[in-house]
């Protein structure tokens, strides 16, 4: 079982890194452009994307100037 949960966080993590920007971008242009139907599971990973994405410009543009891009 252990393991298991492993494989699934290691998953999601690089599921996340790869595909949160396409997954951002492409998830509107299916509802509005394609009329892909709604579904409130994908409107949570959408804003699940949204949210890692902030979180990166946060750690990019404040933190890092913060302590002076010390690497």
């Amino acid at each position: 079982m252990r393991d298991a949960l492993r494989h699934i966080y290691g998953n999601g993590i690089v599921f996340f890194y790869y595909l949160k920007w396409p997954f951002l971008l492409g998830y509107p242009a299916l509802i509005y452009g394609a009329d892909y139907p709604r579904h409130w599971s994908m409107d949570a990973i959408w804003v699940y994307c949204l949210a890692l994405i902030v979180k990166d410009f946060v750690y990019l543009f404040v933190l890092k100037k913060r302590h002076g891009n010390k690497a």
